[in-house]
C-alpha cells in the first residue's frame, strides 16, 4: 500500500508540532551539556521521494556525518540524522573546544566521535520520547551508531525495506542554534523517518491517517 497519497499538510503539521516538542527537550539537554543556551527548532517536516531525498544533501555521493539507530516497539523501523562535515565540524568543535577537529581527518580523534555520538543520543531520544507520547505508541531506540560516509551508503538500509510499500520518506529539517552567534551560525541538519512496512500502517493510524 502506497501511504504518502494518504498523507495531508495536517498529518506533517502533527509531526512537526512532535518535532518541536522533541526539539525543546533536547536543547535542554544540549544546554546542560554545552553549558551555554542552545535553541532547536523544527521548521518544516515534509514527504519527499527518494530522489529528493538524496538532492536535500547535496547528492547521494555527497560525504556526510550520519547517526543512525532502530526504533524498537509497537513500531519499528529506521531513524538517520545526517549533517554535511563543515556542520559537523562546526558543533563538535564548539562542545570539546578544539577548533582543529575535522570529521575529514585520516585519524578523527576518539573525543569528537564520543561527542557526536552523545549528540545522537539527545536528538533522537529526545524526538522518539515526544512522538511516543503523542501516539501512545512505546518507542525505544537502540543506541545510535555513527558513520562518515557517503549519504548514498549510510541511507540505503532503510530504503531497501521501505522500498516495498512507498518510494517516499519523512524528513524532519532540524536547526540547532548557538544562542551566543544568532541564527546566521545555526547547524541545519535533517532528521529521516523510515518505519518498516509492517509498521508504516501502524504508525500512521496512530496519526490519524486512516
Amino acid at each position: 500500500m502506497i501511504f504518502n497519497e494518504k498523507i495531508t499538510s495536517f498529518h506533517l503539521d502533527v509531526l512537526k508540532e512532535i518535532g518541536n516538542i522533541g526539539a525543546a527537550h533536547a536543547a535542554t539537554a544540549l544546554s546542560s551539556l554545552l553549558n551555554k543556551k542552545i535553541d532547536m527548532h523544527v521548521p518544516k517536516v515534509e514527504m519527499v521521494s527518494f530522489n529528493e531525498m538524496m538532492e536535500l544533501v547535496g547528492g547521494a555521493e555527497n560525504l556526510v556525518v550520519g547517526i543512525f539507530l532502530r526504533i524498537e516497539g509497537d513500531v519499528e523501523g529506521s531513524m538517520f540524522f545526517v549533517l554535511p562535515i563543515e556542520q559537523a565540524n562546526q558543533f563538535i568543535r564548539g562542545l570539546i573546544r578544539d577548533e582543529t577537529f575535522d570529521f575529514s581527518a585520516p585519524n578523527i580523534p576518539e573525543l569528537g566521535l564520543s561527542a557526536m555520538q552523545e549528540m545522537g543520543n539527545i536528538l533522537s531520544g529526545s524526538y522518539l520520547s515526544a512522538l511516543s507520547d503523542f501516539t501512545n505508541l512505546k518507542l525505544y531506540p537502540t543506541v545510535p551508531g555513527l558513520s562518515i560516509d557517503m549519504f548514498g551508503a549510510i541511507i540505503s538500509i532503510g530504503l531497501i525495506e521501505l522500498s516495498h510499500i512507498s518510494d517516499h520518506v519523512i524528513v524532519i529539517n532540524t536547526s540547532i542554534i548557538d544562542a551566543e552567534l544568532g541564527d546566521e551560525e545555526s547547524v541545519r541538519g535533517h532528521f529521516f523517518l523510515l518505519p518498516d512496512p509492517e509498521s508504516f500502517e501502524t504508525l500512521f493510524k496512530a496519526l490519524g491517517v486512516a
